[in-house]
């Protein structure tokens, strides 16, 4: 297989990030836009936005991660 080629169909490459954790990581990055924006709109500096922000993505990602539960497959049959 060419190292170049994308993982397709038939590929057996598992991929870069789970679905489950690619939901984690959107909703806290969007929870920390948020939460960023409402604190620059506050009056707040740049940094302290910044700040609020980067503070508010960290501390949801653990608590996405055990709200959201990863697929589970069902057994055939």
């Amino acid at each position: 297989m060419n190292p170049n080629s994308p993982a397709g169909p038939g590929s057996t490459e598992p991929p870069f990030l789970s679905l489950h954790t690619a939901v984690v990581l959107i909703a806290a990055l969007i929870g920390g836009l948020i939460v960023g924006g409402l604190t620059m709109l506050a009056g707040a500096p740049l940094a302290g936005a910044v700040l609020a922000g980067l503070s508010a993505f960290g501390s949801s990602v653990p608590i996405l991660r055990s709200l959201i539960s990863p697929l589970r497959e069902e057994p055939p049959g």
